[in-house]
């Protein structure tokens, strides 16, 4: 039996899901990495094979890193979705191509993949799927209401399969992160930090350590959900 914890851990390129990949490599767990960027991917220095790039939105690779993952390991422990991206904007300014693209990685393309390995997971009757939400998954802002829509959806799936899953040693997580310093931000005017007044945002680390904590947690304990917020957070 193969007892290695084996995690996928989607949009691993940068931010939280790279930093995500590589604790994991170092706590010695079998990491399979997802991303579109080859480069970025190599940093994490893991088993080449297990470095699957491609675009999250076409069915066909998502097919393949199913088909990958349960034909050479036969199994997988962990579902890490932390592929994103963000597409804020005023009604006479947003880009509605960017923003219709940020709907579908962040809502279909995350849901198709969920309900893919809550599949196997089933047949394997353990897993343990592990949402990147945010704090716009529980409130709304001016200007940012399509993205904060696609959070309160990974919310309201990661719920209602909760209960859909109540008894079952398959386990549904959400972390909801206040800012937190990436390159999410990188193309915007104003860092949010400035915007909102956070002197001290989060980091990955922090996210890292929350991710750890709810790994650490017994089988009969479920986390459905964490929020995590810098101190100055207020809004």
């Amino acid at each position: 039996m193969n007892t290695e914890k084996i995690c996928l851990v989607t949009g691993a390129s940068s931010g939280i899901g790279f930093a995500i990949a590589k604790a994991l490599h170092a706590d010695h767990y079998k990491v399979i990495a997802t991303a579109r960027r080859k480069d970025r991917l190599s940093q994490l220095k893991l088993d080449p094979s297990d470095m699957l790039v491609g675009d999250l939105n076409s069915s066909d690779f998502q097919d393949s890193i199913e088909k990958y993952i349960f034909s050479k390991y036969k199994k997988c422990d962990f579902l890490f979705n932390c592929a994103g991206i963000i597409e804020v904007g005023a009604i006479e300014d947003i880009n509605i191509d960017k923003m219709a693209l940020m709907i579908r990685l962040n809502v279909e393309s995350t849901f198709r993949l969920t309900y893919k390995f809550l599949k196997r997971f089933k047949k394997q009757r353990f897993g343990h799927i592990i949402n990147i939400s945010s704090v716009l998954g529980t409130k709304v802002r001016p200007e940012a209401g399509a993205y904060a829509a696609t959070k309160f959806a990974i919310e309201a799936l990661s719920e209602a399969l909760r209960m859909e899953l109540t008894g079952t040693n398959i386990k549904i997580s959400c972390i909801e992160p206040g800012l937190v310093m990436t390159e999410l931000h990188k193309d915007w005017k104003v860092h949010p930090k400035e915007g909102m007044n956070i002197h001290e945002p989060l980091n990955v680390d922090n996210i890292v350590d929350t991710v750890k904590f709810i790994m650490s947690q017994p089988d009969n304990v479920r986390i459905p959900k964490l929020m995590i917020l810098p101190k100055d957070h207020n809004i």
